[in-house]
């Protein structure tokens, strides 16, 4: 019985539905993709796999730039309101027919259709007529125009500078109408798209295979297809990539240390760093931490950069503020840094002048261990000045709702890019339009914060729109609105028979079609 108990585990394990398929890169998705449908996709499973079945009118370039994708070329205004897109000719879809400009006014009404339900309808919602579309006082959005087969112009109720970005992101995919009509809500699990591979099979739970498209408009893939496995457990991932199994593997923290002190594998350790920002979220809507003072006590009370290089062993980059190092074009001001400084004597200090030498606050993390160890610590920082934080774990879906209608007083979170814009670390994060599920989850509120950022999200000129996202992070940090702790890099370890892989900053980069063996 036990070897047959051996046997079944072997088997569960190496001989999965994911046996290897020559000439198909296979990959891991840590989560069973929620659907393929464009107008649909939250989630990065879904997000991953989408990119390489559908295109937008644009994409993002090696160094971030906004590039032609299915648009040749495009122009704007001088108002800043008007883009008129250019289209290629001979881009088809899977299903043969070529797209027209009808088909991406087709597939932007279909994200802003309340029929629909997308919750990516924001994307859209500074384009002309685009409440009325929503509310049911018109049959169409006035600010899509159709002015010719491959002639298609949006227009803005008013400029927006994070708007060519946000057109590289998966709501703004182009779907066939005649595929959506006909498959109905089964769409989301039989997608036809642009892009390098089209959908062949999905097992719910278990796997999904791409295979090439001969007649992408960018040229053929070099692979046969790709086959995602859905492994949700780490330890099951890292011992399926030892075997062979997996040829790229984002690695869990559990293993980093081993692969990267291993001479078999340490060359084959890639690194990018991460459009993303780990915080300390601290209420500012009650006492105490409706105090800016006291806010700076607490980041001063914790030394961020020994976290970084002993628990996190190094894995990322001190922050600075809200806004990665690789979107930042500025410095910050050393006025503005020092609220950052380790220095838990002045803590001590600024704390006993508010009269806060002992008090109690809660601290909210999810069940997650490398978070529940990483709160230790920030707790035993936080004894060091006075600061009794209880520690209260919850699962994610419990602890997003306790963060979003501000029942903590400290929580730990993340934010990660949906475009490569800075207005999209300040806006949703930091504007009081967005108090708690817009995304301002500490419930911080500066009206000068507000202007700025409002004056560089009309601002036409990306050098104009920069100098008040940097007079708006600055008040931020001065504020200490958050307690900034780092941007994490990510580490993808690959075969090494793989070759002309390489990692991206966002998703929607990687169609996947330059890898080969």
């Amino acid at each position: 019985m036990l070897l047959v108990l051996c046997l079944a585990l072997a088997c569960s394990v190496g001989c999965s539905p994911s046996e290897r398929r020559e000439g198909f890169l296979h990959l891991r998705l840590s989560a069973n993709p929620t659907t393929l449908d464009p107008s649909l996709i939250t989630d990065v499973p879904a997000a991953l796999v989408a990119a390489k079945l559908f295109n937008g009118l644009v994409r993002l370039g090696e160094g971030l730039e906004v590039v032609p994708d299915i648009a040749e070329r495009w122009e704007m205004s001088k108002d800043g309101r008007t883009y008129r897109f250019y289209l290629k000719a001979g881009v088809t879809f899977s299903n043969g027919r070529e797209v027209t400009s009808r088909d991406f006014k087709y597939s932007f009404e279909r994200v802003l259709d309340p029929d629909g339900r997308s919750p990516n309808a924001w994307v859209f919602d500074r384009v002309d007529g685009a409440r009325e579309f929503r509310n049911g006082l018109s049959a169409g959005v006035r600010g899509f125009r159709v002015l010719g087969e491959r002639l298609f112009e949006i227009e803005l109720r008013s400029a927006f500078s994070p708007f060519l970005n946000m057109l590289t992101m998966t709501a703004a995919y182009v779907v066939p109408e005649e595929a959506v009509r006909q498959s109905g809500v089964g769409f989301s699990s039989n997608p036809a798209g642009t892009g390098p591979f089209v959908l062949k099979e999905w097992r719910s739970h278990q796997s999904l295979v791409l295979e090439r498209r001969e007649d992408y408009f960018a040229g053929s893939a070099k692979l046969k297809g790709i086959l995602f496995r859905v492994i949700p457990e780490d330890l099951t991932a890292v011992t399926e990539f030892e075997l062979g199994n997996l040829d790229i593997l984002s690695l869990p923290a559990a293993v980093f240390r081993r692969f990267k002190s291993d001479p078999a594998w340490k060359d084959h350790i890639v690194s990018i760093e991460g459009l993303n920002t780990y915080y300390l979220g601290l209420n500012a809507s009650r006492p105490p931490f409706n105090d800016p003072e006291v806010r700076v006590a607490v980041s001063r009370s914790i030394d961020r950069k020994k976290i970084l290089e002993t628990f996190y062993e190094g894995r990322g980059r001190l922050a600075r503020g809200p806004v990665p190092d690789a979107l930042r074009t500025w410095q910050i001001p050393p006025e503005a840094a020092a609220t950052q400084s380790y220095d838990p004597a002045a803590a001590r200090r600024m704390l006993a002048g508010r009269g806060l030498e002992n008090f109690t606050v809660s601290l909210y993390v999810t069940a997650d261990q490398e978070v529940v160890d990483l709160a230790e610590i920030v707790q035993s920082y936080l004894a060091g000045v006075g600061i009794r934080a209880k520690i209260r774990q919850l699962e994610w879906s419990a602890f997003k709702a306790a963060v979003n209608d501000g029942e903590p007083d400290m929580f730990w979170l993340s934010w990660w890019a949906d475009y490569p814009d800075t207005e999209n670390f300040l806006f949703p994060l930091f504007h009081s339009s967005n108090l708690g599920p817009g995304g301002n989850r500490t419930r911080y509120v500066s009206r000068e914060v507000d202007r700025l950022i409002e004056q560089g999200q009309a601002s036409r000129r990306a050098a104009d729109a920069a100098r008040f996202y940097q007079r708006a992070e600055e008040s931020i940090i001065r504020d200490a609105a958050w307690v900034f702790c780092w941007h994490k890099a990510d580490y993808v370890i690959k075969q090494p028979w793989v070759r002309g892989f390489r990692t991206y900053p966002v998703y929607s980069m990687d169609k996947g079609a330059d890898v080969s063996f």
